[in-house]
């Protein structure tokens, strides 16, 4: 291999890179994007009290937080929701949905 040839793959290595790098740079800024949007909806939403209380459950069960928070915001859309929920009225949403998952537990005998 000459030396062109080699600087040829070099360059062509950087540029697919570079394509990468920006395009996960671009997927990062939709996905913030997107949670910021998210969050202000849920601040429109929510009562201060039952947004706090919907933060402290995030730390704890984050996929079933996230979840919740598209299922409050699409029932608000539709109108199904009374804007602000309150933090009683967030619980009972929380009791119910709760309740429908079963859980699975193992004894050992």
């Amino acid at each position: 291999m000459s030396d062109e040839e080699l600087a040829q793959i070099r360059k062509r290595k950087l540029s697919s890179m570079k394509h990468r790098v920006s395009d996960e740079q671009r997927q990062v800024q939709a996905e913030q994007q997107m949670e910021s949007q998210k969050q202000a909806l849920l601040s429109k939403i929510l009562a201060p009290e039952a947004r706090q209380r919907l933060n402290n459950l995030k730390m704890v069960k984050q996929e079933f937080t996230e979840s919740i928070e598209m299922q409050l915001i699409e029932m608000a859309q539709t109108g199904k929701l009374p804007i602000p929920l309150s933090d009683a009225q967030l619980k009972q949403i929380l009791v119910q949905l709760q309740s429908r998952k079963r859980e699975t537990k193992i004894r050992r005998i």
